[in-house]
């Protein structure tokens, strides 16, 4: 495989809009608004989040920045199972 399929910062936006995509079809309800919120918020945050893991001050700071990302994709993929059940 090249590099490219490795870009991690490509592979955060395509996870990003397909959480977006799926956000839009959830039902308007005040269930599905709650979770389309939490879910916006934490699917969407890790690509920024990135961001600014590469414009760390330190190792130390990259570290943590990184571990913040880790952190929201970890809260997304449990939103995500909820909504697979709920669904």
């Amino acid at each position: 495989m090249d590099a490219k399929d490795y870009n991690l910062e490509d592979r955060l936006l395509a996870y990003a809009a397909m959480i977006i995509r799926l956000i839009e079809r959830l039902p308007n309800t005040r269930t599905g608004n709650h979770i389309a919120g939490q879910l916006l918020r934490s699917g969407t945050s890790p690509l920024p989040n990135h961001g600014e893991a590469q414009a760390a001050e330190s190792p130390r700071d990259f570290i943590h920045k990184l571990q913040v990302c880790l952190k929201e994709l970890r809260e997304s993929r449990r939103w995500l199972l909820l909504i697979k059940e709920y669904l």
